[in-house]
């Protein structure tokens, strides 16, 4: 919320001699500080009627979203079918994933697979998807805009689906489980060894964290002033971590696979909505005033800064 906020007034001294000049000169000196006087009266007048109109909170850019649209949502579908069939890790490949290869800061948190907790993941991974769409119907000041919402919600998970897609289909990296093995090759508790080489990094954090950092965003935009925003960003904190949890504890991910995707996901289902908000329209911040002590006529120069 904008606040006008007089920080400064400068009197520009435009000194009549009022023993020395003329009626005209008077006459003229007047009908300047009317015209003066008339333009900060319109400009309070427009500031009051630009506060009641309704803005919209978003514009959309066609020429730029459309194409982000079509490129993200056309290679996560291309890349799904890749990366969904790599080449099997054999068993030489098996044998030979020693934990001591990997860095320090992720060894520590290497599991083996745990079936239960993996299926368990898929029950948030599926539930956050639609999240924002069910709330944006929900919301009477969103409903209005739900097509545009729903858009820019499609553009930010394209984007999280190309970044997510290009890495795993550009990198082959062994989940955890991948080093838990006999001496044959064997996986330990029946670890599934087609997608074992799709640890890089972590979709289903990822997947999770855009749709609630965007409807927690999309919300605090719509209610700025509402006491329950940070709930949204906290609902949002807590399920990225939850699901970051049960994907390192099911031997799926790394703790580095984890993060990166809680981040990515995040920044997209932020800076979506930020770089489509409506720039805000307003009264000039600068205004004149008429000044005048009864012998010195001016003016005075007034500029509002945000609160």
């Amino acid at each position: 919320m904008i606040k006008g906020i007089s920080l400064f007034t400068v009197t520009m001294l435009m000194f009549f001699q009022s023993y020395a000049q003329s009626d005209s000169a008077s006459s003229i000196a007047r009908d300047s500080l009317a015209k003066d006087s008339i333009f900060v009266i319109q400009s309070q007048d427009e500031e009051k009627n630009v506060s009641h109109e309704k803005k919209s909170v978003y514009t959309l850019k066609p020429g730029v979203d459309i194409p982000i649209v079509a490129i993200g949502t056309g290679w996560s579908l291309y890349a799904f079918t890749k990366i969904y069939n790599k080449p099997r890790a054999d068993t030489l490949q098996i044998q030979s994933l020693n934990s001591k290869d990997v860095n320090s800061f992720d060894r520590w948190a290497m599991h083996p697979y745990l079936q239960s907790l993996d299926k368990a993941s898929y029950i948030p991974f599926y539930a956050a998807m639609p999240l924002p769409i069910l709330y944006f119907l929900a919301d009477k000041d969103m409903r209005s805009d739900f097509l545009k919402l729903t858009f820019l919600y499609w553009e930010a998970m394209s984007i999280t689906g190309l970044l997510g897609t290009n890495a795993t289909y550009h990198v082959d990296r062994f989940r955890p489980y991948a080093y838990f093995h006999d001496s044959h090759g064997v996986l330990d508790n029946g670890a599934p060894l087609g997608v074992a080489k799709n640890s890089f990094y972590a979709g289903h954090v990822q997947i999770v964290s855009t749709p609630t950092f965007f409807l927690a965003k999309v919300f605090a935009d719509y209610h700025p002033d509402s006491k329950i925003k940070w709930v949204f960003y906290g609902v949002a904190t807590v399920s990225t971590a939850g699901m970051a949890y049960m994907r390192i504890q099911s031997g799926e991910h790394f703790p580095t696979d984890v993060i990166i995707g809680a981040v990515t996901g995040a920044l997209a289902g932020i800076l979506v909505p930020q770089f489509h908000k409506t720039k805000s329209t307003k009264a000039p911040s600068l205004s004149l005033m008429p000044y005048s002590t009864g012998e010195i006529n001016g003016l005075t120069l007034s500029y509002k800064f945000k609160k």
